[in-house]
């Protein structure tokens, strides 16, 4: 098995086929609780081991005097001792909880309830960071004892080296959610953004050090971006402190797991953002979102008076307005939010929700909008955008920047950004920050004054300020392309008259002639 991304990216592929044709009739949104719940088990029970044979090591070395035993009684005691799996970061797991007990009993008839009672048992040993987390479907699952024995064993085979396994884990996880995602199509978006989405956001806002924020924060996919865009910049996940709200249930349990399976600590609390705000007293340094998108009734009826809403009450009909408040709110001083929502959100002319941009815009806080491609989410269709909002702007200019031409095709419905374009985006923004190598690029990027936005009616789509991208003129001379056209065109004429004649022809020779 290849040991780069590439490698484990085939290797998450080839064990996603083989994972999918195995749900028979399940559906994904129920099939997922199943295989995740199985790569979240395989992956605390190997961290078990691995820190056991640490242990193993330890305890056998004359040298230790702190873990050395003399005698097995005694080498049993730590090596069953939770402290010492909870000083190291690691969860403890019960003998009965461990993938290769359950592994060892695939067969049995009862498969079901042995993994359940494992979750069972895990969230017992562990009530601080798991209680109610773990899926406990196994003995209902819809799935035969046998067909469930063989996804424990195709999980089971997950088996690199100790360096390696568990980061390989991490990335199955994150795979299989994505996967998940694009079978369930609109409800997947309700628990995953698409990868090169949440990388973008990241790109631009670069959260390096302080609190990092997403009050509707899915399955977590922008804190497991955040924590590698530190790892990237030779800094420490400690480096940033993460906070997540999320009002699903499940989802909020995905995210517990899919966190805590990267070795990511993190405050995660269930319940909605706006009629149950979890962290009204956290001012964020960095807010990362993709809220759901135009979403209604969310309850303005109860809200009126909220202190949330300074710019005014957003309509009940639509949330994106309350959702970019909510994240004004909770921003630090200097704090930065950048955030995914759909177009609308940035031309409505609904009364209250153009006051509401207006007096936004009118108080410095719109740093940079950036117009999106279509086909980037799995949930919809609809064209979305993303906002960065920053506080304590010096500037009283806006950067805009259209993308609506990047990204490739990855199959038949979805498009995903490359690589180069989420850099060539971020490039430009953080050249246009530092007033360094930034210029206005027709039909990509413009850095637009306020008062020319206010001519504008205060709307913020990019295509309005970038202009038309200039077409590349050629080398040849007007008089010799025009001949080269008119020519094709007679050609083209004298084809048409041709084919007139035969379909003449056959007309009359049916009988339906002039």
């Amino acid at each position: 098995m290849g040991q780069n991304n590439d490698g484990v990216l085939n290797f998450a592929s080839t064990l996603w086929a083989a994972a999918d044709r195995l749900r028979n009739n399940m559906e994904p949104s129920e099939y997922k609780h199943i295989v995740l719940g199985l790569i979240f088990l395989k992956y605390i029970s190997d961290a078990f081991k691995f820190r056991q044979e640490e242990l193993e090591y330890l305890i056998k070395d004359p040298k230790n005097e702190e873990y050395y035993c003399g005698s097995e009684e005694e080498a049993q005691l730590i090596l069953e001792d939770k402290d010492e799996y909870m000083a190291a970061n690691v969860f403890y797991v019960p003998p009965e909880a461990r993938y290769e007990y359950i592994m060892a009993n695939a067969r049995r008839s009862d498969i079901g309830k042995l993994i359940d009672d494992a979750m069972d048992l895990i969230e017992k040993e562990n009530p601080k960071q798991l209680r109610g987390v773990l899926p406990k479907v196994y003995t209902k699952a819809p799935l035969d004892p046998h067909t469930l024995g063989e996804i424990v064993n195709l999980i089971g085979s997950i088996n690199f080296g100790k360096n390696e396994e568990l980061d390989v884990l991490g990335r199955v996880y994150e795979y299989f959610l994505s996967e998940f995602a694009r079978k369930e199509g609109k409800r997947g978006g309700e628990f995953f953004t698409p990868s090169s989405v949440v990388k973008l956001l990241v790109e631009m806002i670069q959260p390096l050090h302080g609190r990092v924020f997403d009050p509707c924060c899915g399955s977590g996919g922008m804190f497991v971006q955040s924590i590698r865009f530190v790892e990237a910049h030779a800094g420490k996940k400690g480096d940033i402190s993460i906070y997540g709200q999320e009002s699903n249930p499940t989802t909020y349990r995905l995210c517990k797991m899919n966190l805590a399976i990267r070795g990511i600590e993190a405050d995660i609390r269930l319940g909605n953002s706006f009629t149950d705000d979890q962290f009204k007293d956290l001012r964020a340094d960095y807010i990362l979102a993709n809220p759901p998108f135009n979403d209604s009734a969310w309850g303005a009826d109860r809200l009126a008076n909220d202190v949330r809403w300074k710019y005014g009450l957003p309509p009940d009909s639509n949330a994106n307005y309350a959702w970019i408040q909510h994240f004004i709110y909770h921003l630090a001083p200097k704090g930065v939010a950048g955030f995914v929502l759909a177009n609308g959100s940035m031309t409505t002319s609904n009364n209250a929700e153009y006051e509401i941009r207006k007096r936004i815009i009118e108080d410095n806080l719109v740093d940079c909008m950036v117009a999106l491609p279509p086909q980037l989410f799995y949930t919809t269709g609809i064209p979305a955008c993303l906002w960065f909002i920053r506080k304590g702007r010096e500037t009283k200019e806006t950067l805009f920047i259209d993308a609506r031409k990047m990204g490739v095709m990855v199959d038949r419905t979805h498009r995903e950004l490359t690589d180069e374009e989420i850099q060539k985006i971020a490039e430009t923004y953080h050249n246009w920050r530092n007033k360094s190598g930034y210029e206005d690029l027709k039909g990509f990027c413009a850095s637009v004054p306020m008062e020319v936005i206010a001519q504008n009616d205060y709307v913020l789509a990019p295509g309005r300020y970038v202009g038309v991208e200039d077409t590349q003129e050629d080398d040849i001379p007007f008089e010799e392309k025009m001949a080269e056209l008119t020519e094709k065109l007679y050609q083209q004429m004298k084809e048409a008259r041709r084919l007139d004649e035969i379909i003449k022809a056959n007309l009359e020779e049916l009988g339906y002639g002039e």
